[in-house]
């Protein structure tokens, strides 16, 4: 089988559903940036694997799975006799269990941090800015397009995860945070 149809040689390409669209709509949008953050935890969790207890390896892969899912539900038409499964209240709630466990085990802080410290946890800074854009995208959509509301939760969520699991990362790897200094000086040439 070939991995390419040319049918999207003229920049359009398919709902699910069958509408065309071009390949800039609001929905492509989304959805790509939503694959887009799939890609950068699949970086994050290459990264981490050394590190990262097998618990979260695990939570990171039932996050992709779901993002795919979230990925349909955005590229599917409302009347496609095909539905995606859906994000749900509970697929909030894992993520939320997930944010209280990790932030139960880390010091606690009043601070903005700086991304950075571990390459994991650089990476998984830039997965939850991917994240919000995603979510400003759903956002736009929505206008548009209905986007239910445990798939814009989720996407919230996710971000909020994310920076915690960021946090984790330095933490387990023994890499202090940087905190914002609004007194910061540039070094002396």
């Amino acid at each position: 089988m070939k991995i390419y149809t040319r049918t999207g040689d003229k920049g359009t390409t398919s709902l699910v559903g069958g509408t065309r669209v071009a390949k800039d709509d609001l929905r492509l949008q989304a959805y790509g940036t939503v694959d887009e953050l799939n890609s950068w935890l699949g970086l994050v969790m290459a990264s981490a694997s050394p590190i990262l207890p097998e618990y979260d390896m695990t939570l990171l892969v039932w996050i992709q799975n779901k993002l795919f899912d979230l990925g349909s539900e955005l590229a599917t038409e409302p009347d496609s006799k095909w539905r995606p499964r859906e994000i749900s209240a509970d697929d909030v709630a894992v993520l939320e269990q997930a944010i209280d466990r990790v932030t139960a085990s880390l010091p606690q802080h009043n601070r903005f941090i700086l991304p950075g410290g571990t390459a994991a946890s650089a990476q998984a800074q830039i997965a939850r800015t991917v994240a919000r854009r995603a979510e400003r995208q759903m956002v736009t959509l929505t206008a548009h397009a209905p986007v239910a509301e445990p798939a814009m939760r989720f996407v919230n969520r996710l971000s909020d995860y994310l920076f915690t699991l960021a946090r984790q990362l330095n933490v387990l790897a023994g890499v202090p945070e940087v905190y914002w200094d609004q007194e910061a000086k540039a070094p002396e040439a």
